[in-house]
């Protein structure tokens, strides 16, 4: 029975042994960096996001955050604000600083690599038109990628787990910015990454009444192509619809 599992239980052991057999990054053989982010073509739409400084505090203390927060997959018909959305993007992967080659973002990771990019569809946010938007960290602003009416396809791409969002958080995994670094032992990394940026959703979600569920089913394939990545250097990795929480029967 062990045998089924063992490639997966070895994924999931620190493996740092592997960088002491005679292993280079292409840091330490002087190659570049990857980007921090993703360019803008030229022409791109861009929203400019109500940035996070000039927003109020939210919602209650962090111990009582942490008891009420749970999945939730059903949601209310309201709208996201723009003011709410900007937070939330904040949240699950925001850049606190960047400074030279690194951005300090919202969530740790290992060797503050970050290596994803955020991706949201935005069906029902105020004031903002309806499509697949990259979300541009450094300048807490999104960028159009694909506008008008998507649901149906990536509703399917999540499985029939849109679920009426106002709005689904996608994050797309940069394997190279980890790889440069850390090599054979940074795929491992990647996803505690990724769990620790959704658990910051999770929490910004229940402070201001609204709810995300985190979902790792999905059509990879289906999904890769909706978000338009090539499926090898950037592709999907995780996802989480988000939406008003609706009222609860009294």
């Amino acid at each position: 029975m062990a045998e089924k599992y063992a490639a997966g239980r070895k994924f999931l052991k620190a493996n740092w042994h592997l960088l002491d057999d005679g292993f280079e990054s292409d840091q330490k053989l002087g190659v570049a960096a990857p980007p921090l982010e993703k360019a803008a073509e030229e022409g791109a739409t861009r929203i400019p996001l109500p940035h996070p400084a000039s927003l109020d505090p939210l919602g209650p203390p962090l111990l009582e955050l942490l008891r009420s927060r749970k999945s939730r997959r059903k949601y209310a018909d309201a709208p996201l604000s723009l003011a709410e959305l900007s937070y939330l993007c904040w949240a699950a992967d925001g850049v606190r600083e960047a400074r030279g080659k690194f951005a300090f973002r919202t969530a740790p990771s290992g060797g503050a690599r970050h290596p994803f990019e955020l991706y949201v569809y935005a069906a029902r946010v105020e004031g903002m038109p309806e499509g697949l938007y990259y979300f541009e960290g450094i300048a807490h602003a999104l960028r159009l990628v694909r506008p008008g009416a998507l649901r149906e396809e990536l509703d399917a791409a999540l499985l029939g787990q849109f679920w009426g969002a106002a709005a689904v958080f996608v994050w797309a995994a940069v394997p190279y910015r980890n790889e440069w670094r850390y090599g054979p032992v940074s795929h491992k990394l990647t996803l505690l990454d990724a769990g620790h940026a959704c658990q910051n959703l999770y929490l910004a979600c229940e402070s201001i009444g609204a709810g995300t569920c985190a979902i790792g089913a999905y059509h990879q394939e289906k999904l890769d192509a909706f978000l338009g990545l090539d499926g090898v250097e950037e592709f999907a990795i995780y996802a989480a619809p988000a939406g008003k929480a609706p009222a609860e029967r009294s």
